[in-house]
């Protein structure tokens, strides 16, 4: 009757602690915290296991890759999008190339024109003007990526009556969002050295990443109270 509880003792005695992890991995990367490892977690670049406490509990292949990932972001400056996608790649048993560049360094991201734009979202045209007469969607001759994501989103919500004036109010906290984040690193940012350039670039999106998590929490609660 004890050897299921001896198994499980022996495989959680290979996992490690926040502390634990920290302490392997901050010889080579000391601006590492706490923090920035949660909003790795954030990120989808590890997915540790949750104690019945919810502790985080971090596996030899999560250091691993937490120190590729680290090693990418310092040695190439690559954005933790790219690294996500590579880190997806290796999981599906592909043999990508180590990404070393950032990809708009080395080739134009992809412009639409409204037409395509309208195409790629499954939009139609006065949803569009709605947004941009809203303020949703900046008007523009092309529009880039993060756009056709952003219009593909006011689809889904227009299918539900949620039209962009309804939600012209979002993109109104975004701007305090980031105006709340300016403030905090201003010390950072105030600065003319690239050192505190770079803490700053690394630190603004995981206090984004944190106003989404307590954001969210508020949403989930008021969900709560209207469902309940």
């Amino acid at each position: 009757m004890a050897a299921a509880p001896s198994r499980s003792r022996q495989a959680a005695a290979g996992l490690l602690s926040i502390g634990q992890v920290l302490a392997r991995l901050t010889p080579d990367f000391p601006a590492l915290t706490s923090s920035k490892l949660r909003f790795l977690e954030v990120q989808g670049i590890v997915s540790p296991t949750r104690t019945e406490s919810g502790y985080r509990k971090f596996s030899p292949a999560d250091l691993e890759r937490l120190r590729l990932a680290l090693t990418l972001q310092r040695d190439h400056y690559l954005p933790l999008v790219v690294i996500r996608d590579y880190l997806a790649d290796l999981d599906a048993g592909r043999n990508p190339a180590p990404p070393t560049s950032i990809p708009s360094m080395t080739s134009a991201p992809r412009r639409y024109r409204r037409e395509e734009l309208l195409s790629a979202a499954g939009a139609r045209p006065q949803l569009l003007n709605d947004a941009v007469s809203t303020g949703v969607i900046a008007g523009a001759d092309t529009y880039s990526e993060q756009t056709v994501t952003l219009l593909r989103a006011l689809v889904a919500l227009d299918r539900h009556g949620i039209e962009p004036r309804h939600i012209r109010s979002l993109r109104q906290s975004a701007e305090r969002d980031v105006s709340l984040v300016e403030s905090a690193l201003s010390a950072l940012l105030r600065r003319p050295d690239a050192p505190s350039r770079a803490r700053a670039s690394e630190l603004a999106p995981e206090l984004a990443a944190r106003l989404d998590e307590v954001r969210t929490m508020f949403v989930r609660d008021a969900l709560e109270r209207i469902l309940s």
